[in-house]
């Protein structure tokens, strides 16, 4: 789908919510303790070669399936997962092992597998996409989250200096992607452009109404944190599971960010509904928003059936829920979306529309991450 009045999307968008105010319990966001996920050694490493070219498309042998045969992962390989390399914007390079605390296995890995029958989707029959064109709406929230990041991905800010990604947008898994050394990201404002010739033998110039449209004002990144997860080698079938990334930017933003969240299972949202928006190659310049119903999830994974091109990948997937004691509904991010993926479905290569999801363990990291402290990461 093309252009369409925003206020008639939302409103479409608002009636899915409203349909569940019979079970407005259930609809609510409910705070837990989450474990925490502390440093134990930060070691220097040598700087990256950044030479990985960026890929558009992720080929993944283990998916949702794949994973269900494999053993739960013990507390040390989850904390060797789980540490991370940090890179400066000078080019130093970090490695932090971490250890946890206040974790249990089990909780963790709460989610209910289920495997109803699914679809395979990136852009198939009708497009369900929006474009979001009006210039009001593109800067204001929820919309004005989304980033661009210039490796070629989207980002959404969680912070007013952090922004959540896909590890892949700024690594392949052995090498940092070229460009991540000035690594920067993208985010829409309003400007406007002043027209006018100045006639011949004229002082005064002829001014035209002035044009206001967005465009991106680009910041440098200063950091970038990436689980080792992702690397090749150390997580090996379950390597998609962690394919996020925090980027620091070097200058606050003033506009509203979007918190992280957690759930034990989609099936407890209104219609199983999960939406995000990013910057689709095929749109160029052009937000896109889409919403959709998750077909299957694991502990880790999402399957959904979102319409997404290339461009969209590392976009904060959220839901809206209402805040406890309140019958305001709030917005969360509750994963990231990876991208169109070939998964290992009985021994097939299928493919999927994958998100990764947000569990405890990965929200007491970037909560730890985005702020520095571990006060502001017990409850998530």
């Amino acid at each position: 789908m093309g252009f369409i009045p925003l206020f008639l999307l939302l409103s479409l968008t608002a009636l899915g919510a409203a349909s569940g105010e019979e079970a407005e319990d259930e609809y609510t966001w409910h705070l837990r303790k989450v474990p925490l996920v502390l440093n134990k050694r930060t070691v220097i490493l040598s700087s990256p070669e950044f030479k990985a070219e960026a890929k558009p498309q992720l080929n993944v042998t283990c998916g949702i399936e794949c994973q269900s045969q494999l053993p739960l992962p013990s507390v040390s390989d989850l904390e060797n997962f789980l540490s991370y390399e940090t890179v400066y914007e000078n080019g130093t390079r970090t490695s932090t092992e971490v250890y946890f605390r206040d974790f249990d296995v089990q909780t963790e890995h709460a989610v209910i597998m289920d495997s109803p029958t699914r679809r395979k989707r990136e852009v198939y029959g009708t497009d369900s996409r929006f474009t979001i064109a009006d210039k009001q709406f593109v800067t204001n929230y929820p919309f004005s989250t989304s980033v661009k990041v210039s490796t070629g991905c989207t980002g959404i800010l969680v912070s007013p200096k952090h922004v959540l990604t896909a590890a892949h947008c700024i690594h392949d898994g052995k090498d940092y992607i070229k460009g991540v050394k000035k690594l920067r990201v993208g985010i829409l404002k309003l400007r406007s452009k002043r027209g006018g010739k100045k006639r011949k033998g004229s002082k005064k110039r002829n001014r035209r109404s002035l044009e206001i449209k967005p465009s991106f004002q680009w910041t440098r990144v200063k950091r970038t944190q990436v689980p080792k997860g992702w690397f090749k080698g150390v997580s090996e079938d379950v390597a998609v599971d962690y394919d996020y990334a925090i980027l620091e930017l070097k200058r606050p933003q003033k506009q509203k960010f979007m918190e992280i969240g957690i759930i034990p299972s989609v099936k407890k949202v209104p219609g199983s509904r999960i939406h995000f928006s990013g910057f689709d190659d095929d749109r160029p310049g052009q937000l896109v928003y889409r919403f959709c119903s998750v077909s299957d999830e694991s502990n880790d994974l999402l399957y959904q059936y979102c319409d997404a091109q290339p461009g969209s990948s590392g976009s904060g997937v959220y839901i809206r829920l209402k805040e406890p004691g309140k019958k305001k509904w709030k917005r969360k991010i509750i994963g990231v979306f990876s991208g169109h993926q070939w998964v290992d479905v009985n021994g097939v290569q299928q493919d999927y529309n994958v998100a990764v999801r947000i569990t405890p363990l990965k929200y007491a990291q970037i909560c730890f991450w985005v702020h520095g402290n571990y006060a502001d990461c017990r409850d998530g």
